[in-house]
């Protein structure tokens, strides 16, 4: 895995490479682009090379071929999935736990969760970080730092335009330690653990909402 240097930005300058990574990651539509175009403004440093990386190349794609690559990565390969509990409890009975602390934490901000996502959706978990509580998101992304950086690896060795954004928010967390590059190794080559025996019956992941569907974007 390639290491990345943790950003010297203040906690400020964080939330908004957060914000602008949850609408990159989100399923592309004009509006969220659009946003996110602006919001590169106000971005520097590595993470605003590699968050312009990923818009400037999701923009060359065109409406349709950037929705087709979008759900052919994220949807289609387990290994690149966006739902972070997914590389630290896989397909087994303590997923549900793992789910819980994230929407514990969204309950004590006092916020509920959106319909149609899962709380452990990484655009869902940037977006509480960015806008919400930055101590408690930052706490959840760095808690899952190796599911993120799982993701990353995926994406940078299928050469998609979504991993420069990923990137941006390994570079908002704290250097990885050995033992956590030793777990992502680990993770990589071994995968998620699997314990279906006396699992209740856990769909994999909350089906992204997309255009013409209820809830849709």
């Amino acid at each position: 895995m390639k290491l990345l240097r943790r950003s010297r930005t203040p906690a400020l300058a964080d939330r908004v490479v957060w914000q602008c990574a949850s609408l990159l990651l989100s399923y592309p539509d004009d509006e969220s682009l659009d946003t996110a175009g602006q919001l590169l403004e106000h971005v520097e440093g590595d993470a605003a090379a590699h968050l312009s990386e990923t818009y400037e190349a999701v923009r060359a794609l065109g409406a349709m071929a950037a929705a087709q690559s979008y759900v052919a990565t994220f949807d289609m390969r387990r290994r690149a999935t966006l739902y972070l509990t997914y590389w630290t409890a896989g397909d087994t009975r303590n997923r549900g736990r793992a789910m819980l602390v994230f929407t514990d934490e969204y309950r004590a901000a006092g916020v509920a969760m959106p319909a149609g996502e899962a709380p452990d959706h990484l655009p869902v978990v940037l977006e509480f970080a960015a806008t919400v509580d930055a101590a408690a998101g930052r706490r959840l992304l760095a808690g899952h730092r190796a599911s993120v950086a799982v993701l990353y690896d995926a994406l940078r060795e299928s050469a998609s335009p979504w991993a420069p954004a990923v990137a941006a928010v390994l570079g908002t967390l704290p250097a990885a330690t050995n033992e956590e590059l030793h777990r992502v190794q680990r993770l990589a080559a071994e995968g998620p653990p699997s314990d279906a025996v006396g699992l209740q019956p856990f769909t994999l992941t909350v089906p992204p909402r997309r255009p013409g569907n209820e809830g849709g974007r």
